[in-house]
């Protein structure tokens, strides 16, 4: 079995070290050189030719930012996996890097021991430099998340509801901020119905996303807040470290924001999300679900079509990760399985039509 070759970039010795260590652990992961800085992995790329580049952002000489536009540029095919921290300005030079085209992201541990150090290191960078390693493997601009192939596809379960879309529920994952900025920003200041999303992040990123896309986007973007009322035009990203769920009281449909366990790994999920919105709004949702690993939002896709809503989905060519998506178009539950360029249209259709029919 050939093994994913990976380059570690980060101007601290410790983690380079623990990296290294936790890393070539893994049968099918192999570190193939370090650098101290970007300079240095710049030059070193054409000597070592890493399949994978997990990069530091703060560093001397040259940063990680400076590094991966130059390794866009000249190495357009090797995916990064930025390795940032956890405080505020982490979070938004890993939102940059993002943009910038980084694959994914992961987080600097934060443990008392060694142990737990390199315990959170296989849950999170071990995994993520694994998927970026297919993708560069692959033949395709994207990868199936492999937990995917065991899914037989059968034939579309169309909705059938055809009443007015009272709410569009968004679910995403690796990938997922670029293909949301993608989608939202072409949705109009007018857009009739609130916007509700889930995107697998930790506390602070989500509020910077929120920030960022609210800069950019005719809608207005924030990260849900306990009780919130939704309101037509607003777009609503649920915390990091919290599931958002939706609550009926008195009539008035409210955000609530909880502390309950982790589904399929994450919190917040997309699943939770998906099923309250399908008990208050049943025909009325319109779910989504772009790229992103895993099965999250499967259940869910599973309750809003069961109550008559519809449920379309990013495809697998334009897909970071084919998981998400991939797990409910193999299902049968996506009314549309479609490109990223042509989600925003489509939801631009449903809700439209379906509020004009209503007129």
């Amino acid at each position: 079995m050939s093994k994913t070759r990976v380059l570690v970039v980060d101007d601290s010795v410790m983690i380079r070290k623990i990296v290294r260590t936790v890393v070539s652990a893994e049968p099918d992961l192999e570190v193939v050189g370090h650098a101290a800085n970007g300079k240095i992995a710049l030059a070193m790329i054409d000597q070592v030719s890493p399949d994978v580049v997990i990069l530091d952002i703060e560093m001397p000489v040259m940063g990680g930012l400076e590094t991966l536009v130059e390794m866009k540029r000249l190495h357009p095919q090797i995916p990064v996996v930025v390795f940032s921290a956890w405080a505020e300005h982490g979070a938004t030079v890993t939102l940059d890097a993002l943009s910038a085209g980084a694959h994914d992201y992961a987080l600097k541990p934060k443990a008392k021991s060694l142990g737990d150090a390199q315990n959170q290191l296989r849950k999170d960078l071990v995994v993520k430099t694994r998927h970026a390693g297919e993708l560069r493997l692959s033949t395709g601009p994207q990868i199936r998340d492999p937990a995917a192939r065991s899914v037989s596809p059968t034939r579309p379960k169309r909705s059938t509801g055809n009443g007015p879309v009272k709410i569009v529920a968004m679910g995403m994952s690796t990938g997922g901020p670029d293909a949301l900025g993608e989608v939202i920003t072409r949705l109009p200041e007018d857009f009739p119905v609130p916007l509700v999303i889930t995107q697998h992040m930790p506390a602070v990123f989500t509020r910077k996303l929120a920030e960022r896309l609210d800069s950019k986007c005719a809608l207005r973007i924030r990260e849900g807040e306990q009780g919130a009322e939704l309101e037509p035009g607003a777009g609503y990203i649920a915390p990091g470290g919290h599931h958002m769920l939706l609550a009926e009281s008195c009539g008035e449909v409210r955000l609530k924001i909880t502390d309950d366990p982790p589904e399929n790994f994450c919190r917040p999920a997309v699943d939770p999300l998906f099923r309250s919105a399908a008990m208050i709004y049943q025909s009325g949702v319109l779910g989504v679900v772009l790229t992103g690993m895993g099965r999250d939002g499967l259940l869910g896709s599973r309750a809003i079509v069961g109550e008559g809503g519809r449920v379309i989905v990013q495809d697998q060519e334009t897909s970071v990760v084919w998981g998400m998506p991939g797990f409910i178009a193999q299902e049968g539950l996506a009314e549309q399985v479609l490109p990223l360029d042509q989600i925003a249209p489509c939801i631009n259709r449903q809700v439209r039509g379906a509020h004009a029919s209503a007129t």
